[in-house]
């Protein structure tokens, strides 16, 4: 960051000498002003619930510009990453900061590939778990399990530690997910195939059974490598700074990702686009599309209780710029397996016309986000519901892991501490 020729000047009306603070320039969006001494200079802190005004760190992978409808990934536009690149490109370039040449794709590839497999006495602990356990539960205690069977690469001082476990985070999460899903099933584990990319990789984890060879659909296959492209990072959001905030500590990667899966967890965060599944099926069983605008109307009257899920974003304020991508990507999957017809994507897009069209939606800036087509693209694929948030997770860990090597890295970076308003008792006694 830049220092800038500004600075803020806080006055207060009690008379009191007026205190500067320096403000500091980015590459691009809003300039911020360092409030680090302001507790030492007037023994005041800010208020910010949910730290909507207040940037926690300095960082150089993902920006966000919320009234554009913009999202870089190293300053690179979502869309040309997403049209251009595939999965294993977007994590090299997330992780190093540069897209990799011919020779370091290989390598990554290979490296990334050859960490697949998990220790085979983690299905022992895996088999610990209810067979009807959430899949993000299992894979909250499977990631946090992690740094018990991969402790020689805890050390959070030692360079090639944090790189080795990046590598096998991002390499064994498929497997992990997968495990989750066919012990949810009954099914046996598949191991993972050295030959198929990371994405194909995982669908056979996934869909394979022993009893017959499993052939990896092209279409289907792009499709949710997409799905990883668009979920690989997205600044400093609930997740992730639970990611940086759990880390500060000095606790082992394995943990801190632990912790992100389990905030991602959340209906308002990760769990969205299994929210919004569930609100499409149940309008299609209560009448489907000559349903919809009485439903739409539903969700106009606040006192209804009716929520409208997939919609608006809690940063952007103009279309999500990964729902346009996320809308062809279901397109082409519907129409490669039939399901052109599909009488949930038919909702979908009434359900889109009428948002798009309607002043209340409209004004209100309520854009379809990307959980409003993912959750579709899935279902199509074959993934269950309960299994959304998991897939999630699993594209998401490159950002979280990528966000708490840079925190580590940085000079300033101390233990996260918030402050509050303390509103409580003021000292008392007990009585006698």
């Amino acid at each position: 960051m830049q220092l800038s020729d500004k600075k803020a000047t806080l006055s207060l009306s009690d008379g009191s000498a007026s205190v500067e603070f320096p403000v500091y320039q980015g590459t691009i969006g809003p300039d911020v002003i360092d409030i680090r001494k302001l507790y030492g200079q007037t023994g005041m802190f800010t208020y910010d619930p949910g730290f909507l005004a207040t940037a926690s760190c300095e960082s150089s992978i993902t920006y966000i510009d919320g009234d554009k409808g913009q999202l870089l990934y190293r300053g690179y536009p979502i869309d040309q990453l997403a049209q251009n690149c595939d999965f294993m490109d977007v994590s090299y370039l997330i992780l190093n900061g540069e897209l990799p040449n011919a020779e370091q794709k290989r390598e990554f590839d290979s490296l990334v590939t050859n960490h697949t497999m998990v220790h085979e006495q983690m299905q022992m602990f895996l088999r610990g778990f209810r067979r009807d356990a959430h899949p993000m539960a299992v894979l909250t205690g499977l990631v946090g399990a992690m740094s018990a069977f991969y402790h020689d690469s805890t050390d959070i001082t030692n360079a090639r530690h944090r790189e080795i476990s990046a590598i096998r985070l991002i390499a064994k999460l498929p497997t992990l997910v997968a495990m989750a899903y066919k012990y949810s099933m009954g099914q046996p584990y598949i191991y993972p195939q050295n030959d198929l990319s990371y994405t194909g990789n995982f669908l056979r984890m996934m869909f394979a059974t022993p009893c017959e060879e499993y052939k990896v659909n092209d279409v289907v296959e792009r499709a949710l490598d997409r799905i990883f492209i668009l979920h690989a990072d997205h600044e400093q959001n609930a997740s992730t700074s639970t990611v940086r905030l759990c880390g500060s500590s000095g606790t082992n990667p394995f943990a801190a990702i632990a912790a992100g899966v389990a905030c991602l967890w959340g209906p308002a965060h990760g769990g969205a686009n299994e929210a919004c599944l569930q609100m499409l099926e149940e309008l299609q069983a209560n009448g489907g599309v000559a349903k919809v605008g009485e439903f739409m109307e539903k969700v106009k009257d606040k006192n209804s209780g009716v929520r409208l899920m997939g919609f608006g974003h809690r940063v952007y304020k103009n279309y999500d710029p990964r729902a346009k991508l996320m809308q062809e990507t279901c397109k082409e999957v519907l129409g490669a397996l039939g399901l052109e017809n599909d009488p949930l994507f038919k909702l979908a897009m009434e359900l889109e016309r009428i948002a798009l069209e309607d002043p209340y939606f409209v004004d209100r800036k309520l854009y379809p986000n990307v959980d409003f087509y993912s959750g579709i693209v899935q279902r199509a694929i074959g993934i269950p519901t309960s299994m959304f948030t998991a897939i999630f997770a699993l594209a998401r860990t490159v950002g979280w892991i990528a966000q708490w090597n840079e925190m580590l890295s940085d000079p300033d970076y101390k233990i996260g501490r918030p402050r509050q308003l303390y509103t409580g008792h003021a000292p008392r006694d007990i009585a006698k």
